[in-house]
């Protein structure tokens, strides 16, 4: 017999047992009351209606004919997903700790390996959010201040839109060098000039794994990761790109080991080195390994999202000039040619409620980061058995409509009464919630806020006549706009 005929063997052997899997994960899926769902094909699952560039429009269209809360085979994997404030509510603030773990995603954790804080889990990621929620809470306490950290980098921002003297450029990598010049203010006590080839490779790192992580390659990766491992293609691309984006990291790690003062912590790398130095035993979580992915992780989640949601705000003020107006004549009034500050916040509901739809039509993270059960539990009539894996659903929520009036416009009145006064919505939640939500919330939106109406205070921004703006948002992790020549011109 030949090699050829053994291998055909095996194979046939391999699919078989595939199938008989399947199958009896079907059979034991209805017997313990799962959420309905299309019913999966063998070995592919779901994956032949899902929309392999957005799939988060696939669960929309299913969450009409199954409900709120249903199940989909993504190859083998079987997930579930809850849509709807009320039911993603109900999950991820009501049961809280039942939903608090990861999911294993090879593709991250090929990167990871469940270090850092976004895909790790138990009591190692709990130690590490305690940390980063303390440290970004105290950065720069006696020294710099996140608001003025942010205002620093908002003068560099405008004096780079005004040396383009009204002529067109893409303003996206800029935005995320300026972004990303916070974090790594935060992170490594340095900031980058945005010509500086350095930080052009990161955020040419980050966009281009932004991107790939949200790809039909990574998709089908994740569903066939020990298949495909040994393959070429896409997945090794991202795994190069987070081993460079790492040895960035590992060189401030170095550096600031040497230099380390006890008394003189500068930035979040430091005050780790000195918790390092507190625990003894063998078992810290404070360890190389989750200093370098817990720094990676803030550097790209804290670097994409707020530009991103930027880049969306000024295309927004583009394709509404009254609005853009609008916010303009808010500044005017609150602010004038002064500094704008948090404290004006307050004073300037419109704006607020400008940015607050900004970010709810966006919907920057529309798939939101899956979440996997801690136990066994019973969600809504269905058992989910612990260690399903679970996807809240953050656009069905974004676009609510019994939330929202007009879900599918851009509509500040959204977060406005019938006075102008500013309004809360429990629904409006672009940085997920419960105890997997963002971690650097609390910057984002400083920083959301102060450069927004720094850069409406101004400039007002327009594109080139006779360019028709299309909305439709791109493909990656995180949606980012469409990119136009856009023009930022001077205010008197």
């Amino acid at each position: 017999m030949f090699v050829s005929d053994w291998v055909f063997i095996l194979l046939t052997v391999l699919l078989c047992l595939i199938v008989v899997k399947t199958f009896y994960r079907q059979k034991k899926t209805n017997v313990f009351n799962y959420p309905p769902g299309p019913k999966p094909l063998p070995i592919i699952g779901n994956l032949h209606i899902i929309n392999m560039k957005k799939p988060y429009k696939t669960y929309l269209e299913l969450s009409k004919i199954y409900g709120p809360v249903f199940s989909i085979h993504i190859g083998m994997q079987r997930s579930v997903v809850l849509c709807g404030h009320e039911t993603v509510k109900d999950a991820l603030i009501k049961h809280a700790e039942e939903f608090s773990a990861r999911p294993l995603v090879p593709i991250f954790h090929d990167a990871f390996n469940g270090y850092g804080i976004v895909f790790s889990n138990g009591e190692s990621w709990k130690a590490m959010r305690r940390f980063a929620l303390s440290a970004l809470r105290n950065v720069g306490a006696g020294k710099t201040s996140i608001e003025n950290i942010v205002n620093e980098e908002c003068d560099f921002l405008v004096e780079k839109f005004k040396s383009y003297r009204g002529t067109n450029f893409k303003n996206n990598t800029v935005l995320h060098a300026a972004v990303g010049n916070i974090i790594l203010s935060i992170l490594i006590g340095h900031r980058f000039d945005y010509d500086s080839p350095t930080i052009l490779r990161l955020i040419s790192l980050v966009q281009e794994n932004i991107k790939l992580a949200g790809s039909p390659m990574a998709l089908i990766y994740n569903v066939f990761p020990s298949v495909l491992r040994w393959l070429p293609g896409s997945h090794n691309t991202f795994k190069r790109n987070e081993a460079e984006l790492k040895q960035f990291i590992e060189e401030n790690f170095i550096q600031h080991k040497k230099k380390l003062d006890k008394n003189d912590q500068m930035d979040l790398i430091d005050v780790f080195l000195v918790k390092q130095l507190e625990k003894n035993n063998k078992e810290s979580h404070f360890h190389v390994n989750n200093l370098i992915f817990l720094a990676h992780n803030m550097f790209i989640a804290g670097t994409d999202s707020v530009s991103t949601t930027l880049q969306w705000g000024i295309l927004f003020m583009i394709k509404y000039p009254k609005i853009q107006m609008k916010v303009q004549k808010e500044i005017e009034k609150v602010i004038g040619s002064n500094q704008p500050q948090l404290k004006h916040k307050t004073l300037m509901p419109y704006t607020n409620a400008v940015i607050h739809e900004i970010q709810r039509f966006a919907d920057v993270l529309p798939l939101n980061l899956p979440r996997s059960t801690t136990q066994d539990l019973t969600f809504r009539g269905y058992f989910l058995p612990k260690g399903t894996v679970v996807i809240p659903l953050l656009t069905s929520v974004l676009n609510d409509k019994d939330q929202f009036e007009r879900p599918d416009e851009f509509y500040p009145q959204h977060f406005l009464d019938s006075e102008g006064n500013f309004v809360k919505k429990e629904a409006f939640i672009p940085f997920s919630a419960g105890e997997r939500s963002c971690t650097g919330e609390n910057l984002a939106k400083i920083e959301i806020f102060l450069f927004f109406t720094r850069l409406l205070q101004n400039f007002t921004f327009q594109v080139p006549p006779g360019t028709k703006l299309d909305l439709t948002s791109g493909i990656g992790f995180t949606t980012p706009p469409i990119l136009y020549d856009i023009s930022a011109l001077p205010r008197a």
